[in-house]
């Protein structure tokens, strides 16, 4: 059995436009041309695809099932085509993502479908690191791209680009007893804290410890769930608070010692001697262009 693209183009341009005229015209071939093909793929299918007792072809049972199957057919072909043109083009074929939690995931929709709109062959992978984890990754070269909040020591290797702030909010459950108080910076010392954990050991995981006993998770929305139940106190993304299912049972009192929320930098990161090609060079530019609008404190 022998079954040609051109065959499944003519076939799949007839069942669309409906009639073999009307097929050649649009692929510009004669309409003897276009009958001849897809009865030579009846020929070599063994069915028929189109029943010609009226003025116009119209599809059989086994043409509208078999034409779902040559479409497919024709998207790898035109998959194909474009993946050797992002070759030529020297279009990465995979790019690793690695992405801080405190970034707010809502942008992150519509800058990734911009993505694929613009680069339909990269493949994508998006880890959701926490802190310096995001840093160590790019250092590594198992990510190409980060972001990250500002570590205080940063290798000389990776190169940085500031995207804005995040606020943190102390939050804690109704019953806790730093919920119906005015919380002065003592107070936070005497009870439990939840921290985001990170994998690897360095300064980054101890900068906003403040109490003397901590417990670790590696999820800021695990942690409202235990904030919830009165396990401790956490300082949190205030777009995590506010999405979170279980924002109505947490409190967020004031500060004796701080007018404000507590902003963190947020910055994009990638390795100064590692060249980016196109992909990884639309992506910076377009976390750059999206900044995060939290005000430093």
């Amino acid at each position: 059995m022998t079954v040609s693209l051109d065959q499944l183009e003519a076939f799949v341009a007839a069942a669309e436009h409906g009639s073999f005229s009307a097929a050649g015209r649009a692929l510009r071939k004669a309409q003897s041309a276009i009958s001849t093909q897809v009865s030579n793929l009846e020929d070599d299918l063994g069915v028929l695809l189109f029943s010609r007792k009226g003025r116009n072809p119209v599809l059989t049972p086994a043409g509208e099932r078999l034409l779902a199957e040559a479409k497919v057919v024709l998207d790898r072909r035109e998959h194909l085509i474009g993946v050797a043109a992002s070759f030529e083009a020297h279009v990465e074929h995979r790019l690793v993502v690695a992405i801080d939690e405190l970034y707010p995931e809502q942008p992150l929709g519509t800058l990734f479908a911009d993505f694929a709109a613009n680069f339909p062959h990269v493949e994508l992978e998006l880890l959701f690191p926490m802190m310096e984890d995001v840093s160590r990754l790019v250092l590594d070269g198992k990510a190409d791209i980060g972001v990250m909040w500002r570590q205080e020591i940063l290798p000389t290797e990776i190169a940085f680009h500031t995207l804005g702030w995040v606020p943190l909010k102390l939050v804690c459950g109704k019953d806790h007893p730093l919920a119906n108080t005015v919380v002065d910076w003592e107070e936070l010392k005497r009870h439990r804290q939840l921290m985001v954990a990170v994998r690897s050991e360095g300064p980054e995981k101890q900068r906003l410890r403040t109490a003397a006993e901590v417990w670790w998770v590696e999820s800021h929305w695990v942690i409202l769930q235990m904030v919830r139940q009165g396990i401790g106190w956490a300082l949190v993304p205030d777009h995590i608070i506010e999405d979170s299912p279980v924002r109505d049972d947490l409190v967020t009192p004031p500060l004796q010692f701080d007018g404000a929320d507590w902003p963190v930098a947020l910055e994009l990161v990638w390795h100064k001697q590692r060249p980016s090609g196109p992909a990884a060079r639309w992506l910076r530019q377009r976390f750059a262009a999206m900044r995060i609008s939290g005000l430093p404190g």
